[in-house]
């Protein structure tokens, strides 16, 4: 059986009116300027704060030693205080925006274990820019109109953060415990400073026995290193740091509390001193983290400034050569980190408008 053979034919097609490319895409900056808004808004969370909060501590620093030595010029000091002004009042309308456009990823750090903790960065800086502001009497209308409204989210996020400790089984402190924490036990101190300043002394020891009660609860938790800190990513590793700086932060407050540097705030001080010097002795706890720039750099900078302004109080109360003397290195190491990290910022300025995944980097303690 012969099989079947279909001759094949050439087919051309002719096109008259062939089909116009498209267009290359506008890269207009207008056009691009609210993709790029969009992703440095989603990029954007509350860990962002510590610029602010180093440059709000560093600006009470000087405030204080301008106090003290008429000799430095009070031109740094107010230059220092307006860009502290400046990034903190842009960061808060970020964050605000961020809070409209993208409420789920508010949502999403506002439960979690370790970026909650960083809810209290704004206030904390705002109480600070507001005890460094040069033209802000303390016993006036406005100073203590801006206190209750930066202190309100303050008390509110204790209510929530403390409560859920007492009372939610699957949020123990053992199991949500991390060195974050201790930003809540800051704030509080900051707003007992901010209220002795004002002479509202009840209110100030209120403020203080809250944070200092709970900065014992949480040093002995993480002291025994239990579940919570095995959760901690070694990106955030800086915040380490934190441990010297809420003792140095409550000898700060209760030297304004009590008038004087005295006993109380010498042992704080001295704690605080301990705990630096015993950090500062292993690197290698943070050796792994500086391997690249993160936003979690700046959390170097702002405990060291609070152990400078402890240490400036106690040269004052002391008047010795051991006392100045370490008030000058810790002054000195305050300014030339600040300095320091503030340059790697500017040097690595691309790498933060990228979405940051640090403070999810970690899985949460699971809930038993």
């Amino acid at each position: 059986m012969r099989s079947l053979e279909i001759p094949g034919q050439e087919i051309h097609i002719e096109i008259d009116n062939p089909i116009p490319r498209r267009k290359k895409r506008n890269t207009n900056l207008a056009d691009a300027e609210p993709i790029v808004l969009m992703s440095v808004l989603s990029s954007l969370h509350a860990g962002y704060f510590r610029i602010s909060l180093s440059l709000c501590s560093q600006a009470l620093l000087w405030k204080i030693m301008v106090h003290l030595h008429s000799e430095i010029p009070s031109a740094a000091f107010h230059f220092l205080w307006y860009l502290a002004l400046v990034t903190q009042v842009s960061l808060c309308f970020m964050y605000a925006f961020k809070c409209v456009f993208f409420f789920d990823l508010v949502k999403e750090e506002f439960v979690h274990y370790i970026g909650v903790n960083y809810l209290y960065a704004p206030s904390i800086s705002c109480l600070l820019l507001l005890q460094s502001a040069p033209m802000i009497k303390p016993h006036s209308v406005l100073y203590q109109t801006l206190f209750w409204i930066f202190t309100v989210p303050i008390l509110t996020l204790d209510t929530k953060l403390y409560g859920q400790w007492f009372t939610t089984e699957k949020r123990f402190l053992s199991i949500m415990a991390n060195p974050a924490s201790q930003i809540s036990v800051i704030a509080n101190l900051v707003a007992a400073r901010g209220a002795s300043e004002m002479g509202w002394k009840e209110c100030a020891l209120c403020f203080f026995s809250l944070g200092m009660v709970h900065y014992l609860v949480i040093f002995v938790t993480l002291y025994q290193r239990l579940p919570g800190g095995n959760n901690f990513p070694t990106t955030l590793r800086p915040v380490f740091f934190l441990f010297f700086a809420a003792p140095a932060t409550a000898s700060l407050a209760w030297n304004s509390i009590s008038g004087t540097f005295d006993i109380l705030a010498k042992m704080l001080f001295f704690l605080s001193l301990f705990i630096f010097i015993s950090l500062v002795c292993r690197p290698n706890l943070v050796k792994k983290s500086i391997k690249r720039f993160n936003v979690a750099w700046w959390a170097y900078s702002f405990p060291i400034t609070f152990l400078a302004l402890d240490s400036v109080q106690y040269a004052q109360e002391v008047k010795d050569h051991f006392a100045s003397g370490l008030m000058f290195i810790f002054s000195s190491m305050s300014v030339l980190i600040f300095l320091g990290v503030m340059l790697l910022t500017a040097a690595n300025s691309k790498r933060l408008l990228r979405r940051d995944p640090v403070l999810w980097s970690a899985t949460a303690p699971k809930d038993k």
